[in-house]
């Protein structure tokens, strides 16, 4: 098993930031190299997430249907 405790976890529910696994894996983000990016995750995923929207508003429009479904 690999050695977790030079790796960095961000705690959503109480937005603590750890080295080591110190809550179970469903409270857990991570692993992250250091410890900047732990506390960078809620942003990271506000990214992703805005980008996975704009996807899914892009992928809405899908122009006219054809000619024989009409």
């Amino acid at each position: 098993m690999a050695d977790d405790t030079k790796d960095w976890y961000y705690t959503p529910s109480t937005g603590e930031v750890t080295r080591g696994k110190k809550s179970g894996w469903d409270d857990r983000m991570g692993p992250y190299s250091s410890e900047a990016e732990a506390r960078a995750a809620m942003e990271r995923v506000a990214a992703r997430n805005e980008a996975a929207d704009d996807w899914d508003e892009e992928d809405e429009d899908w122009g006219e249907p054809p000619a024989d479904a009409r």
